[in-house]
């Protein structure tokens, strides 16, 4: 298992890439545009410890120009780390009789909660084929 990032929701991105980037000095890694799914996601890493990353998802505000009110822990969004077999992994998790809130439908991504319910995010390094009983689970409870 390999940890890749923490993911943080943001009500404005340019104050918080002035705060991580030019404050922190942490660099910008990458950065993807979802028009379709309304949002922004900027990646920042240390030069020290490139592959530990923090994401800035910015969610557009909706039409009338609301921007999404997180309270004060919603913005943080999951922990995030890459495993060689998800299938094998959701197994054995699933084994010890966690609940898995968003299967690995697609062979690559899926999510369960800890018992302190934080959210973790495993991601396949690249994509298996879809797997039952995965591919028809249905989610489970918010992740």
């Amino acid at each position: 298992m390999r940890y890749l990032h923490t993911m943080v929701r943001v009500r404005d991105l340019e104050a918080n890439l002035r705060f991580f980037r030019d404050g922190l000095g942490l660099r910008e890694t990458r950065r993807m545009e979802n028009p379709q799914g309304r949002y922004t996601l900027v990646f920042l890493a240390a030069d020290e410890t490139p592959d530990a990353e923090i994401e800035l998802t910015y969610n557009w505000p909706d039409a009338g120009g609301a921007i999404e009110d997180y309270g004060s822990a919603r913005n943080f969004g999951h922990l995030a780390f890459r495993v060689d077999d998800i299938y094998a992994t959701w197994a054995h998790l699933q084994a010890m009789g966690y609940t898995i809130n968003r299967p690995p439908r697609d062979g690559h991504m899926a999510f369960v909660r800890s018992p302190d319910l934080v959210s973790v995010e495993l991601l396949q390094d690249g994509h298996l084929p879809p797997r039952e009983p995965w591919a028809s689970m249905p989610n489970t409870g918010a992740w």
